[in-house]
């Protein structure tokens, strides 16, 4: 295959994944612009957006990598498996690593705005909200990544081509939506059980 079928390859395998990217980005934006109520009601949840969607994007990507280099090698079979022990280790470890790094970005955006003297909610309402979102979040990242590596692989394409768009906009996406019912059912337990954010 010359460098021009490859390129003309590489561009049309990767261009829907692209053209959903940009998409899920703006739906991202609008829900996001539609969280005014909750990002006042719980200060300092804007600083917290970026890490939240930064680490979605990180983790997720990295173990659908895992999953096309696992492809290519041989060892890992083109369907999901729930009963393939690296693949349940690989979808756990993912899920793991995105819930501890977004407590810790929690930690670390209330600990920077105290010492900033910024406002900025209690530690337990941050960490609540990183918790709901990093985790429902997760479970979806973990179905989409799998789906549809598994289902572009089989179809002949190359996971990696259209992974890390499809992880960056699900993660986008997924993680403003998540974050938007975290703060909502923070605030609400917060207003059963008394005190404030």
């Amino acid at each position: 295959m010359g460098l021009r079928e490859t390129a003309e390859e590489a561009y049309r395998e990767a261009l829907p994944a692209l053209a959903t990217s940009a998409v899920g980005g703006l739906f991202a934006g609008v829900v996001l612009g539609g969280m005014r109520a909750e990002l006042r009601a719980v200060e300092g949840l804007l600083v917290l957006v970026p890490a939240l969607l930064a680490t979605r994007g990180s983790v997720f990507g990295s173990f659908g990598v895992r999953i096309a280099t696992g492809l290519h090698q041989g060892i890992v079979e083109p369907r999901v498996d729930l009963g393939d022990e690296r693949l349940r280790a690989a979808a756990t470890a993912a899920l793991a690593n995105g819930v501890l790094v977004s407590l810790v970005a929690a930690v670390l955006t209330v600990t920077a705005l105290t010492l900033l003297g910024s406002p900025v909610a209690p530690l337990p309402v941050m960490l609540g909200v990183a918790l709901i979102a990093s985790v429902l979040s997760g479970v979806v990242l973990t179905a989409v990544v799998l789906l549809v590596v598994f289902a572009g692989y089989r179809r002949g394409y190359d996971p990696d081509t259209f992974v890390g768009p499809v992880v960056t906009t699900t993660g986008d996406v997924a993680g403003v939506f998540f974050l938007l019912v975290a703060a909502r059912t923070v605030l609400a337990l917060v207003d059963t059980f008394g005190g404030g954010p």
